[in-house]
């Protein structure tokens, strides 16, 4: 399964990036996934599942250790290796 994840930290500093926003980015950009586009009003990164879910587990830990109040998130499933375009599991007979 393949996954997205986008996200924000807060408190917003307009004029600096807050050393959350600056933890968030190390994470995100040292994780193994394919891709990651990292703004000033939001960040994505998609990847396989267990990639997306270990550089969030370290994203939230870390940006909240980092003095992080709020960390908005969102999770979607992009795809998945396990089945093909129809829906069905390949491999399995229908």
């Amino acid at each position: 399964m393949r996954l997205k994840v986008e996200f924000t930290t807060e408190p917003f500093d307009l004029d600096e990036a807050p050393a959350h926003a600056l933890v968030a980015r190390e994470v995100i950009e040292a994780a193994d996934l394919d891709t990651v586009d990292v703004g000033p009003f939001g960040n994505t990164a998609e990847g396989a599942a267990d990639a997306v879910l270990a550089a969030v587990d370290a994203l939230l830990r870390k940006s909240l250790g980092a003095g992080a109040t709020r960390i908005s998130l969102q999770v979607n499933v992009i795809g998945d290796a396990d089945r093909d375009t129809a829906g069905d599991v390949v491999g399995e007979g229908v």
